[in-house]
């Protein structure tokens, strides 16, 4: 069963205690900017809360595998992923935040006490997917010209080009070829 949220307990309101918690996330797709990535198992996140005094800190991790297509070639493949889970919870809505935090790293515990792990769930993975997601870093990617995935085999439209592009006028800028610069 997926869990997205902790209660703090009343034991965590004295300063220097701290508890661990652990569960899983069902997220069966995630969108990170154009790339959607999907996780056939729940995601695992264990983490630990502690009281600083005015605040709770969380921190943990959480971590699965994804699937994603290549932005190369499209070919879909799987990589392990893990995130490292962060958050700063003041105890009351007048304590002061730390001077080296700013207004958007902190937030304040709801009068409930149960604090919702989806949104620092979201930023563990935003933090961990990558930027230009590759099946190998040799990705060779497809043909412009077929769309041949050329990780399965070569073919034969860049010879074509090159072949095409000498019988043809000479390119604009070949005249600046042997200048000096």
């Amino acid at each position: 069963m997926s869990q997205t949220s902790i209660t703090i307990t009343s034991e965590l309101f004295a300063p220097a205690e701290s508890s661990s918690f652990e569960g899983v996330y069902d997220l069966p797709l995630f969108k990170a900017g154009v790339d959607f990535y999907e996780f056939a198992e729940p995601l695992r996140w264990n983490l630990n809360a502690s009281n600083t005094g005015d605040a709770l800190l969380l921190v943990g991790t959480i971590e699965g595998v994804a699937k994603t297509a290549c932005a190369r070639c499209t070919e879909p493949f799987e990589f392990p992923i893990t995130g490292d889970i962060e958050g700063y919870y003041l105890l009351t809505g007048d304590s002061l935040a730390p001077e080296d935090l700013d207004d958007d790293e902190f937030d304040v515990l709801p009068e409930n006490n149960i604090i919702d792990l989806a949104p620092l769930f979201t930023a563990a993975l935003l933090l961990e997917v990558p930027l230009l997601p590759l099946c190998d870093e040799g990705c060779a990617g497809l043909c412009p010209i077929c769309g041949q995935n050329k990780n399965n085999e070569p073919c034969s439209c860049d010879e074509d080009a090159q072949n095409n592009q000498d019988s043809e006028k000479p390119h604009p800028f070949s005249a600046l070829k042997d200048y000096p610069f």
